[in-house]
C-alpha cells in the first residue's frame, strides 16, 4: 500500500479546515515526457519549495514533482506552529554536538523562525504569522524543568522571550484550568500551514521553478546525471533533493532506514462565538507535555484546532473517537461541540528525533525526519540545501553530524516495535507519570 493514496484521493488536498480555508491555487499539470533540469526535487513541501525558490533565486533550472498537490502532506496539514529551537533541547544538543555546536544549532533555530517570517513579509504570502506558543504542563515536575529551561536559554542563549506561568497565570491564559503552570515562548508563533505552502510555491514559480503536480516519482537512477522517473516523463539533471518526508517510500533506502513516517490528526470544531474566551484568553497556540503532543489554538473564525492522536500503520482510525478524548480532557464544557472538519496527516520522525540531513549520493541530497517540528525547521532545510548544491555545505554538514541511527528491525520491525514503546509511553502519560 502507497501512503500517498492510502487515506487520500489522488490528486486533491484533504477535507481539512485549512483546505476549506486555502488561497486560489490552480492546478498544474503533470509530467510529461523528457525534461532537462540542474535540479530536480521530489516532494512540494516546506522543504521542496523551499529548495526550488532559493536555488531558482540563485540563478538554477529547478524541476519540481509533487505526488498530488503543493502542500498535500505534512506541510498543509499539521497545527502551524512555529517554534523555537531544534526538536531536542539544548541540554540534549550540548551533550550530543558539544557546546559549540549546540549553539549554532540554535542560531539556525533561529534564523529558521527569522526565515518563515522574512518569506511572509518578501512574498505577500497570505499566512500571518501571529506570535506566541505556550507549553501548558501537567504536573511540577515538568513547571519546574520549564521555568529552569526558560532561565537556562536566557543566561546561556540570550533569548529572552519566554515568559513563565504559575498555575494561576496559566488559568487565565487557558481557562480549563487543569494545567499547573508552564511558560509561554513570545518569540514563537503560528500561521495557516498551507497557505504558507501555497505561498512558498507562487514564490518559486515566480523565480522560474517549474512544478508539477499529480507527478509521482518511481524511480531514481543514480550517475553523473542522475534520472528521476514518473509514469509520463523523466528529468535528467545535475542534482537531485529527495524532499518527500514521511511519503517517501521506498524511494531511497538509506532515508528510509532513519526516516519512519507516523500519522497524527486534528480536530475542527464549529465556530464557537463567545465561547471562545473560554478556551484561550490570548490567540497563542498550545502545545502540553504528554509524549503523543496535544496541540491546539483558535482560527481566525473563532473554531478551536486540536490536534493528537497517533497511529502507525497505514490507514487512518476513526478520527473523532481517537482525538476528542484529550479535548475533553481540557475542556470538557466542549462536550456538546459539534466538529466540522476531521483530518490526519504523515509526517515523519527519526529515532533520536533529530532531523535527517544526508548525502545520499555526491549529487543526491535528503533532508526529512522533523519529527514534529519541521514547520520553521523545514523551510530552513530548503535553504540549506539550495547551499549545499551550490557548494556551500558548512550548515548541511552541521544538520547531517546530528545522529540520525537506523530503526532497529528493518522495515518489517520497527512499526511494531514503535508501536509497543508508544503504548508504554502513552500509559505514563495516562498515569501522570
Amino acid at each position: 500500500m502507497n501512503l500517498l493514496y492510502a487515506n487520500d484521493r489522488a490528486g486533491e488536498y484533504p477535507a481539512s479546515y485549512y483546505a476549506a480555508t486555502r488561497v486560489d491555487f490552480a492546478a498544474h499539470t503533470p509530467l510529461q515526457g523528457d525534461v532537462r533540469a540542474d535540479v530536480c526535487i521530489v516532494g512540494a513541501g516546506y522543504t521542496g519549495l523551499s529548495a526550488a525558490l532559493h536555488l531558482a533565486q540563485r540563478g538554477y533550472s529547478v524541476v519540481v514533482l509533487e505526488a498530488n498537490r503543493v502542500g498535500f502532506g505534512a506541510s498543509g496539514r499539521n497545527g502551524g506552529q512555529v517554534g523555537s529551537g531544534q526538536r531536542n533541547d539544548q541540554d540534549d544538543l550540548e551533550r550530543v554536538a558539544g557546546r559549540e555546536n549546540a549553539r549554532r544549532l540554535w542560531d539556525l533555530a533561529e534564523d529558521a523562525k527569522g526565515l518563515v517570517k522574512s518569506l511572509i513579509a518578501d512574498h505577500d504570502i497570505p499566512a500571518p504569522f501571529r506570535h506566541g506558543i505556550a507549553h501548558a504542563c501537567w504536573n511540577d515536575r515538568q513547571v519546574s524543568h520549564a521555568h529552569a529551561y526558560a532561565d537556562r536559554l536566557q543566561r546561556d542563549y540570550g533569548y529572552d522571550k519566554i515568559e513563565p506561568l504559575d498555575r494561576d497565570a496559566m488559568a487565565r491564559l487557558i481557562p480549563s484550568g487543569v494545567f499547573k503552570g508552564g511558560v509561554v515562548d513570545r518569540g514563537a508563533g503560528h500561521i495557516h500551514p498551507l497557505n504558507y505552502a501555497i505561498g512558498l510555491a507562487r514564490a518559486a514559480l515566480a523565480a522560474g521553478a517549474i512544478i508539477h503536480e499529480k507527478s509521482e516519482v518511481i524511480r531514481l537512477d543514480h550517475g553523473a546525471r542522475p534520472v528521476v522517473h514518473t509514469a509520463t516523463g523523466k528529468v535528467t539533471c545535475d542534482h537531485v533533493i529527495l524532499a518527500a518526508n514521511g511519503y517517501l517510500g521506498g524511494l531511497d533506502p538509506q532515508v528510509a532506514a532513519r526516516v519512519m513516517p507516523i500519522n497524527n490528526f486534528i480536530l475542527a470544531t464549529e465556530p464557537l462565538g463567545a465561547r471562545a474566551g473560554h478556551v484561550l484568553a490570548e490567540p497563542v497556540a498550545v502545545a502540553d507535555t504528554r509524549f503523543v503532543v496535544n496541540y491546539w489554538r483558535l482560527s481566525d473564525d473563532n473554531r478551536l484546532l486540536f490536534g493528537g492522536g497517533e497511529s502507525y500503520g497505514w490507514r487512518f482510525p476513526d478520527i473523532v473517537k481517537t482525538v476528542r478524548p484529550a479535548l475533553l480532557d481540557i475542556y470538557p464544557a466542549l462536550r456538546d461541540i459539534r466538529f466540522d472538519y476531521a483530518w490526519g496527516g504523515t509526517l515523519a520522525i527519526t529515532m533520536t528525533r533529530n532531523p535527517c540531513f544526508l548525502r545520499v549520493a555526491p549529487n543526491v541530497l535528503s533532508a526529512s525526519g522533523y519529527s514534529g517540528h519541521g514547520v520553521a525547521l523545514a523551510t530552513l532545510a530548503g535553504r540549506i540545501l539550495s547551499e549545499a548544491v551550490a557548494g556551500q555545505a558548512e550548515r548541511f554538514d552541521l544538520m547531517a553530524s546530528l545522529p540520525t541511527p537506523r530503526f532497529p528491525g528493518g522495515a518489517s520491525l520497527r512499526w511494531p516495535m514503535l508501536v509497543l514503546a508508544m503504548t508504554w509511553y502513552s500509559m505514563r502519560d495516562r498515569l501522570g507519570l
